[in-house]
């Protein structure tokens, strides 16, 4: 019995060995990756700005006083202009130092000018009052307007219709390219992709000049909503 047990052994491993050393049932999927590009322009609805109000004086606290009452003013023209007040908010207030010339005769100092920064962050809603809204904000005392930048307050139908254009582009650049190669498409395999928004902006430097009597020019222009997928199909 125990003759038969050892010869059955060194059986099963020879076994063993030459179904390890049979043929791979493993296949091995051949695939084409292409890369699709989507875009489509929009309009912009909505605008962001940077207003704010500039005051020096030789005393910090006339400056800071002159500057609540600008600072004040203008935050009231912008109301008034018909912006919510949910739609203006602080985005800085300070407070610095400048020397003031040297004194030719003494070689000293003169003395120090005392400058305060109060600007709003502001969003329009409405981009044919924008011209008008900066005038009347010049006219409250502004003298500090940055980076006016657009947008379009929702982008969701866009970007879906962007994503489909470039999955469009995708497949057309597939079939074309199987076809040269002499293949066929099979599934996809994996997809991946990437969205980017350009948005214009225009900016206004600052300077204590009066309103101008005519609506200041402002051209929106369009933004453009941009996809790329990444497409991985079998081929066969």
């Amino acid at each position: 019995m125990r003759i038969k047990l050892s010869l059955l052994v060194p059986a099963l491993i020879l076994i063993l060995v030459l179904s390890a050393c049979g043929p791979s049932t493993q296949t091995i999927t051949r695939t084409l990756t292409v890369t699709g590009n989507g875009t489509v322009y929009l309009t912009p609805d909505i605008a962001y700005i940077y207003i704010g109000v500039n005051t020096d004086d030789t005393d910090i606290a006339q400056a800071v006083s002159k500057n609540n009452a600008q600072a004040q003013a203008l935050v009231n023209a912008l109301k008034n202009a018909g912006v919510a007040t949910t739609d203006i908010q602080t985005s800085n207030f300070s407070v610095y130092s400048n020397q003031k010339t040297t004194d030719p005769m003494t070689g000293l100092a003169a003395g120090y000018i005392y400058s305060v920064d109060n600007t709003v962050y502001v969003t329009v809603r409405d981009l044919s009052k924008l011209g008008a809204l900066l005038n009347a904000a010049v006219g409250a005392g502004a003298n500090n307007i940055n980076s006016i930048t657009f947008d379009v307050a929702d982008k969701t139908a866009a970007q879906a219709q962007a994503r489909q254009k470039a999955m469009d582009n995708a497949a057309a650049l597939a079939g074309e390219l199987a076809q040269t190669a002499k293949v066929s498409l099979g599934a996809i395999q994996t997809i991946s992709y990437s969205d980017n928004t350009y948005s214009p902006y225009y900016s206004m430097g600052g300077g204590g000049a009066s309103a101008p009597n005519a609506s200041v020019p402002i051209q929106a222009g369009q933004m453009q909503v941009s996809v790329s997928v990444s497409v991985s199909y079998a081929i066969k």
